[in-house]
């Protein structure tokens, strides 16, 4: 079973992470995972212009690295960007020591305190040590735009049913997602216009 909005309960039980933000009931979190990426990066860019939106990209290292001028363009456009670990690591899957060097080495080149975890999985000691210097940012809508056995239309049939104000939103900057995110962006978008709701950045502190 997939499960696009997380549930309630689930959030309020891990508080030391940010799962939405409930208080800014005007305002959705769209964010962007795995970039950035040579052509769907500034796909998303010129199409976030286009909507006058904005959202937040929660960059892999190795990425930052190898497209640093595609870090400064989503910073010009007054977008926010995030760490996603150095070479895209499974908290699950990574001891310690080996995890928490690799996000601060990330850190080196992905300027600001917004940490979200790989796949979403980072353990309770790794997110204690994370915590000292970063806020880690989770969701509370999964798009599984990177799912090809989820049909797009019952993604945007679940966006249109659950999304409300104060979520934050999950897509996926890679080529595994490219071609779908270029439908469902759109789409998504405009769901979130239609629901009079504005697509808001994650503020870097």
């Amino acid at each position: 079973m997939k499960i696009f909005k997380i549930p309630r309960f689930l959030r309020l039980f891990f508080r030391n992470k940010t799962w939405d933000f409930s208080f800014r009931s005007s305002e959705v979190f769209i964010t962007f995972d795995d970039g950035p990426h040579p052509t769907i990066t500034p796909w998303v860019l010129k199409l976030l212009a286009k909507n006058d939106s904005k959202a937040t990209f929660f960059l892999v290292g190795e990425n930052a690295v190898r497209y640093p001028d595609l870090v400064d363009e989503i910073l010009i456009q007054g977008h926010s960007i995030g760490n996603h670990s150095m070479r895209h690591c499974n908290g699950h899957k990574t001891p310690q020591h080996v995890y928490v060097k690799d996000v601060y080495e990330a850190a080196e080149v992905i300027p600001g305190n917004l940490f979200r975890p790989p796949y979403g999985r980072i353990t309770r000691s790794q997110t204690k040590e994370i915590k000292k210097d970063f806020r880690i940012i989770m969701w509370s809508w999964l798009s599984f735009d990177y799912d090809t056995a989820i049909p797009v239309s019952k993604i945007l049939t679940k966006a249109r049913k659950q999304i409300i104000g104060g979520d934050i939103l999950v897509l996926h900057e890679n080529k595994k997602s490219e071609e779908r995110l270029k439908e469902i962006l759109p789409a998504l978008l405009k769901i979130i216009e239609e629901k009079g709701l504005k697509a808001s950045r994650i503020e870097m502190d």
